[in-house]
């Protein structure tokens, strides 16, 4: 059992507590803890307390800054949808940068060691299994930039998750998928006019999944940057003197896009 195999222990300490309510929802976000050997990872758990029974759980995996209020809005807006979502601590202790180095270290840290990757990856999976508003056979995976990378290489290991969503994520393959490996539905949000991700890489991608007999879509939107998603990026781009900028249009079409992609996944 993979539970086993990670041998994950349960902490569920909460830091905080946010609750936002409206008349027809109650969405509450904290954070929690949930270790995996010997790292403390702090996550951001959200849902709506106004919906009765169990739902499907959705990994929302952050960008190369680390678990930042980026990540935890995101799970937020997926509660809002009806879903329990876990923003998950790729780095250990909640670990975020400030700058663009720092931000290379942490994520090359973990990324030089796939195996690292996707036990905690799989951590956070159990967690949110476990968790009384989530039906465990109904999971999905999300992830922005860095995280994007890391939920396609989970899908291409067949991890079993109903479905996966990159917005402006990495294409570049850990270990290619295999024939018939893909369990996963595969949604890819791009930029078109992403600098960190050429051409070659694309049709790269797209020649695997095929190859895979993968299930998957590819969105490329005109004249986005990478990082079209977050607002926060145009300030981030001038400060660092990063091609990175916020699309507001890419942004809402591309999370139009995860909502029609989920309720898919989800039908039954």
């Amino acid at each position: 059992m993979r539970s086993l195999f990670i041998k994950l222990t349960v902490i569920a300490m909460v830091f905080g507590i946010v609750s936002i309510t409206s008349a027809d929802t109650k969405i509450k976000g904290e954070t929690v803890e949930y270790k995996f050997q010997d790292a403390v990872m702090k996550g951001y758990l959200a849902y709506d307390e106004s919906i009765q029974g169990k739902r499907p759980g959705i990994l929302v995996v952050h960008e190369w800054w680390g678990l930042n209020d980026y990540a935890r809005r995101r799970a937020r807006m997926l509660a809002e949808l009806g879903y329990t979502a876990l923003a998950v601590d790729m780095y250990g202790d909640g670990k975020q940068a400030m700058h663009p180095d720092d931000a290379k270290k942490f994520s090359s840290e973990v990324s030089r060691n796939f195996d690292v990757v996707k036990t905690r990856f799989l951590a956070a999976m159990d967690f949110l299994k476990q968790q009384g508003t989530v039906d465990p056979a109904r999971i999905a995976a999300i992830g922005y930039c860095f995280g994007g990378g890391v939920v396609l290489n989970m899908a291409r290991q067949g991890i079993d998750l109903k479905g996966v969503a990159s917005f402006h994520g990495s294409l570049t393959a850990v270990k290619p998928a295999q024939p018939g490996q893909v369990q996963a539905k595969v949604l890819v949000l791009h930029g078109g006019d992403d600098k960190f991700i050429p051409p070659e890489q694309i049709e790269a991608f797209k020649q695997e999944m095929k190859s895979a007999g993968a299930d998957f879509k590819f969105i490329s939107y005109p004249g986005a940057l990478h990082s079209f998603t977050s607002p926060e990026a145009d300030e981030l781009g001038r400060k660092f003197g990063m091609a990175i900028a916020y699309n507001p249009e890419a942004d809402r079409k591309s999370w139009d896009e995860l909502k029609g992609f989920l309720k898919t996944i989800f039908k039954n």
